[in-house]
């Protein structure tokens, strides 16, 4: 008689989060916390964090546990966001897409709600890195120290492609689009471990119920469909580059060893022209970690809370 292989053990947060919402520019926001906002100081600030696309602030649980073990991190503060359509972060009514500004948009709200009047710490994994790289190119005041996790950007685009976007925008908002579901908790667990195959199994199970809730016995990711649909806009280095020049807070950029990221530009985005690119910031430091990918902070968490402490550390 065959048997079902049982589902992994779930991994058991040391330091659990506690859910807060609040209302960001007409939008119920979801919040996980991490000690007492009122205990930030300049030398130890908050330190908010920013996730990628199609991801949710229950992806920083692993990196958190593992950084509340390094000195002078057992109280800090530290707060994770879902972005608007993603996680328990309320989709805007009538959204057919999403447009790049609005994150800027939603993060200077955020920051006048949990930390006015003080500069925080800010993160962000891939999509959220380029978010806050933009972000500190307008409003560095706001930041100490600056994180971004694989945030490299994307390939540069010409005038002559804009045409060619809009159509394909205008095609995409007229069908209809989903994202695909799954029969179990043990089957969102295995998808993750096929996207990540450095993913852990326990740390699979726990990301799961966080990744994807259950509805009418299928289980449905946690995330608007909409954001499937691309944007319209050009991706304009040199605006881009006119962002990072500005930047006047330190930067700490950390990749993988074993990041994929390039691979899927088929030529046209490379590490040299990324790495010609954050060369205008005028403080910026680059740091690798070994056994891990484009998803380090699930990857290896233990190492990046090394980094991030020997950098936020003051």
């Amino acid at each position: 008689m065959s048997q079902t292989a049982s589902p992994a053990p779930m991994y058991a947060p040391v330091f659990p989060a506690r859910s807060e919402h609040h209302s960001v520019r007409g939008l119920r926001y979801h919040f996980l916390v991490w000690g007492d906002l009122a205990r930030a100081t300049d030398a130890q600030p908050l330190l908010l964090m920013v996730h990628g696309w199609m991801d949710t602030a229950a992806s920083f649980q692993f990196m958190v546990d593992a950084l509340r073990a390094q000195p002078g991190w057992a109280e800090r503060p530290i707060v994770a966001l879902d972005w608007r359509g993603f996680g328990q972060t309320e989709t805007p009514p009538a959204t057919d897409s999403y447009f790049f500004a609005d994150y800027l948009g939603d993060l200077d709200a955020i920051l006048d709600q949990l930390s006015p009047g003080r500069p925080v710490d800010l993160l962000g994994h891939s999509m959220g890195g380029n978010v806050v790289m933009l972000y500190a190119g307008v409003r560095s005041e706001r930041i100490r120290k600056l994180v971004n996790l694989e945030g490299f950007g994307m390939p540069a685009t010409q005038p002559g492609d804009a045409p060619q976007r809009y159509i394909k925008w205008l095609d995409e908002i007229h069908k209809p689009v989903r994202l695909k579901d799954y029969d179990s908790l043990d089957a969102v667990a295995k998808r993750l471990q096929t996207t990540n195959p450095l993913l852990r199994a326990e740390f699979a199970q726990w990301l799961a119920q966080h990744w994807a809730r259950e509805e009418n016995g299928r289980w449905v990711i946690n995330a608007d469909p909409a954001h499937k649909r691309p944007q319209p806009f050009l991706y304009r280095v040199e605006e881009v580059n006119a962002f990072l020049s500005r930047i006047a807070c330190p930067v700490l950029f950390v990749e993988g060893a074993q990041t994929l990221y390039f691979m899927f530009f088929d030529g046209k985005f490379s590490r040299e022209e990324f790495l010609q690119r954050v060369a205008l910031v005028p403080d910026f430091r680059l740091e690798t970690i070994d056994q891990a990918a484009h998803m380090l902070h699930h990857d290896q968490p233990e190492a990046l809370a090394a980094h991030l402490a020997g950098f936020l550390t003051t």
